[in-house]
């Protein structure tokens, strides 16, 4: 069955190709497919292209369908072309005429537009979610290491003392803003493109404000031909924001493999958290961090690969849009992975103790002597080359033991409560109470 079918034969290679994944791709918005057609055939009630015994008769059978979606038994059959045509079917198959008349004022593109946003959405609060656990995770390892010293580094250099507060509170900090991201993507896709149909919208009296409301949506894509470019565009900008947070994960995980080599052994992980060498008895691998920090590298691509297939189109629908459903909808299960994943590691993270006492390190404390001769009246230049002098003559013995920083974010001052109040006034500018209350609403 295809919406479009008119009667004629597609050449079966021709239609295997312009297909493509989407029988398989348009099962994670299934769900999504039924929640819009329930609140599409309210309105159409409302406005009178529906009886009030049609709509009383579709609610029942969609919301059996949106519960086999939800549990994973609904099926797109051998020979329908996506999820629209199989949910139309359903209610055909069910309900003769009436399942035929749930189309009116839509297209199947404002269809997979709508389908497309509901489901970013969806899956917007679940990242979201997820990185606030990691960022409780990270800043309670902050707070319980802020007296656990180690060296920071420059060009991979000795640089001046950190700490483990200091690094796992700077991943928390990071997380605040990738979720700025977040919400303006969130901003982007919480507007409902439904009543564009095809681009142009339609010539029914359709009340787009209604479904607005019906489905939760903060607002409209008012202008149709606007509503159908922000096809790709959306995805983009949802990319843009995973692919943010993908760079504070792949980052900590680069730190966290440097940290664990023998070289460096700041950090470890469980042994059931680590794998072997098929040759070399002694191996304890960080795969772990290997691999997130290699599929959060994909991810950061995915704004780019999305650009690449809709960025040189005219207004209007095209197919091209089709691809990017191969690259988008996969990309959420992956960063959710990789985000359980590192909250899961960091939590079970050992840390070693006195790492500065080595030797090594002892260059790492040349800025607060600099300081404490400043401190005592010495000129700024001056304590520089004195203590330049003394390190060139293998003459420099630094105190190890005082390291008084006190200005806002660092080590002795790390405003974990601030950088907290940060996070919590952010989450609360999501507002996903509404739309799941909207959500509610339609499906029980």
């Amino acid at each position: 069955m295809k919406l479009w079918d008119k009667g004629t034969d597609t050449n079966k290679k021709i239609e295997s190709f312009t297909i493509g994944k989407d029988r398989e791709l348009d099962l994670f918005l299934a769900p999504f497919d039924v929640v819009g057609t329930i609140a599409h055939s309210v309105m159409l009630g409302e406005v009178g292209l529906l009886q009030e015994s049609d709509v009383k008769a579709l609610l029942p059978e969609l919301k059996k369908l949106y519960k086999n979606a939800i549990q994973g038994d609904f099926v797109i059959e051998e020979g329908i072309e996506d999820v629209h045509s199989q949910v139309e079917m359903e209610l055909t198959r069910k309900l003769g005429d009436i399942g035929k008349k749930v189309h009116s004022g839509r297209s199947r593109n404002d269809q997979v537009l709508l389908d497309l946003k509901l489901f970013a959405r969806d899956r917007l609060m679940e990242v979201t979610h997820s990185v606030e656990a990691l960022f409780r995770v990270l800043q309670q390892r902050s707070e319980a290491h802020k007296t656990d010293l180690l060296p920071g580094y420059t060009h991979l250099q000795v640089a001046m003392p950190s700490s483990f507060g200091l690094w796992f509170g700077a991943y928390a900090e990071s997380l605040v803003d990738d979720l700025w991201f977040l919400l303006a993507a969130w901003r982007i896709v919480n507007q409902n493109p439904l009543g564009a149909a095809a681009g142009y919208g339609n010539s029914f009296p359709l009340d787009r404000k209604m479904t607005t409301r019906l489905l939760g949506f903060d607002d409209l894509s008012y202008n149709v031909v606007y509503a159908q470019m922000g096809r790709g565009k959306m995805e983009r900008s949802v990319a843009m924001a995973l692919s943010s947070i993908a760079t504070t994960l792949s980052r900590l995980a680069m730190d966290a493999c440097l940290y664990m080599s023998q070289n460096f052994g700041f950090v470890k992980l469980p042994d059931a958290f680590t794998t072997g060498s098929s040759i070399m008895p002694h191996k304890k691998n960080p795969d772990v961090f290997e691999l997130l920090r290699a599929r959060c590298n994909k991810i950061i691509d995915m704004p780019n690969q999305i650009a690449l297939i809709t960025g040189n189109l005219p207004s209007g629908y095209f197919r091209d849009m089709q691809v990017t459903k191969e690259v988008f909808i996969p990309a959420f299960d992956e960063l959710l992975s990789c985000i359980e994943l590192m909250t899961l590691a960091v939590s079970k993270m050992e840390i070693s103790k006195n790492i500065m006492d080595n030797d090594l390190y002892k260059y790492a404390f040349s800025v607060e002597e600099v300081n404490r001769r400043v401190l005592g009246g010495m000129p700024f230049r001056d304590a520089y080359k004195q203590v330049g002098i003394e390190i060139e003559k293998g003459a420099f013995s630094p105190d190890t033991t005082n390291v008084n920083h006190t200005h806002e974010g660092s080590i002795g001052n790390l405003c974990n409560d601030q950088i907290k109040s940060k996070m919590d006034a952010l989450l609360q500018q999501f507002g996903f109470e509404d739309v799941q209350e909207a959500i509610n609403k339609l499906i029980t």
